[in-house]
């Protein structure tokens, strides 16, 4: 299954003078399973685009699909079944700590699957395991303030909280936005533990481009409103101008690889990790004579 956008567009304050298009005629599909980057330079239409993924905004044209449920359906017999498949999406937000309000961490963390009608056991298992899944012992952190812990603490119980709604797809907008090196290096492998426990499908927001290039399959570039290209990262950090004309660039370490063959040094350019750009280069300079 997936999550399927046919020809969306989405314009903000339409027949005003504020008239924005966010998103103009964009089709993809996330296939289930995969790990998904979105890029693009600000208001390119990230956002706009990734709240269309759980509902909270429609197309004005164009449809959503989850699982093949169309999630504008107001009619009576797709109603229901809209709400179900837009449960399916777990939505985080850039800077999700700032929506914590409850007084302990465990409090914060039942809201959502409480509301759901989770109530008894069931709720502190739940509880338990979202938090366990992002790094924070229950015992030693349920009932805690969740405004005494630090930056990349705080995120972590905010997406604890969307984890203990059970997602089928997991989407998180610029999750590392703000943390030290050490707080982003953290959150990333959690991120990677929970696609492979979970088997959970996921959408990343991000500029970091040596972030996409580490964790993504697949990378949207958005431009304008405008799906600039859609591919894996190797192809779509290929196509420079694209990148250049959606205000990004291709990762440091093909980007110093482009350089090093501007100068005349054979080296090859088919892989875009670190480890990828060191062996690549050895090669080359053991071909120098």
């Amino acid at each position: 299954m997936s999550i399927e956008l046919k020809q969306v567009s989405y314009t903000y304050m339409p027949k005003t003078p504020y008239e924005h298009k966010a998103l103009d005629d964009v089709s993809f599909t996330l296939a289930e399973g995969s790990f998904t980057a979105i890029a693009g330079h600000t208001g390119s239409g990230k956002s706009t685009l990734v709240q269309h993924l759980n509902g909270l905004l429609h197309p004005e044209c164009g449809q959503v699909l989850v699982d093949g449920v169309d999630l504008a359906n107001s009619s009576k017999t797709g109603r229901q079944a809209a709400k179900e498949a837009r449960n399916k999406v777990g939505m985080v937000f850039q800077y999700p700590e700032q929506q914590l309000f409850e007084e302990t961490i465990a409090a914060d963390i039942a809201f959502g699957p409480k509301n759901q009608g989770l109530e008894g056991e069931a709720l502190v298992k739940r509880v338990k395991e979202a938090m366990e899944l992002m790094g924070l012992d229950y015992a030693a952190y349920k009932d805690r303030s969740p405004f005494q812990l630090s930056g990349g603490q705080k995120r972590r119980v905010a997406i604890a909280g969307v984890l203990a709604l059970r997602p089928k797809y997991l989407v998180l907008d610029e999750p590392t936005a703000g943390l030290d090196p050490q707080g982003r290096e953290d959150l990333i492998q959690t991120i990677c533990h929970l696609r492979k426990k979970w088997k959970l499908t996921i959408v990343f927001v991000s500029h970091n481009m040596e972030d996409i290039a580490r964790l993504a399959d697949s990378v949207v570039i958005m431009n304008h409103g405008q799906m600039a290209i859609k591919a894996a990262p190797q192809t779509a950090f290929e196509q420079v101008e694209l990148l250049q004309a959606a205000g990004l660039q291709e990762p440091q370490m093909l980007h110093l690889l482009h350089r090093l063959q501007a100068v005349g040094l054979p080296v090859k350019t088919d892989g875009i990790q670190l480890e990828d750009g060191i062996r690549a280069i050895k090669e080359a300079l053991s071909h120098v004579k």
